[in-house]
């Protein structure tokens, strides 16, 4: 694989772009994962962290050490993100107002040296349903 993080400029490439090659690999194990969330009622909004570090939300479903990826992924709920305050209570319902289809969309946290964001990232279509 060709190293793209050096490209004339002195620039990085950005995380996101192998984090999109990962996500290539992962989408049907999370999207299985995200769909028994659902069907066992644990929550309403699955949210899938996706680091390249060691982080105390959730559980390790796809581990980047053990598959040869550049991401690692971790199942969480948000009743989790509001328990440790990454989501804060009274941010609750805005969050829930702005979560899309979880049988459409993935709902990732995505962790970077420069800190976090949620990004919604579609199913491919004729996925796992």
């Amino acid at each position: 694989m060709k190293d793209s993080a050096h490209q004339g400029t002195g620039k990085k490439a950005s995380p996101l772009k192998s984090l999109e090659a990962d996500l290539e690999l992962y989408h049907d194990p999370i999207k299985e994962v995200s769909d028994e969330m659902l069907d066992a009622m644990l929550t309403r909004y699955p949210i899938f962290v996706a680091h390249q570090h060691e982080v105390k939300l959730g559980e390790i479903i796809l581990d980047h050490r053990e598959l040869g990826t550049q991401w690692t992924i971790q199942a969480a709920t948000l009743e989790e993100f509001i328990e440790k305050k990454v989501v804060l209570p009274e941010r609750k319902d805005y969050f829930e107002k702005s979560y899309k289809d979880p049988r459409k969309y993935m709902c990732l946290f995505v962790i970077v040296p420069e800190g976090a964001n949620f990004v919604f990232y579609p199913y491919k279509p004729g996925g796992n349903s």
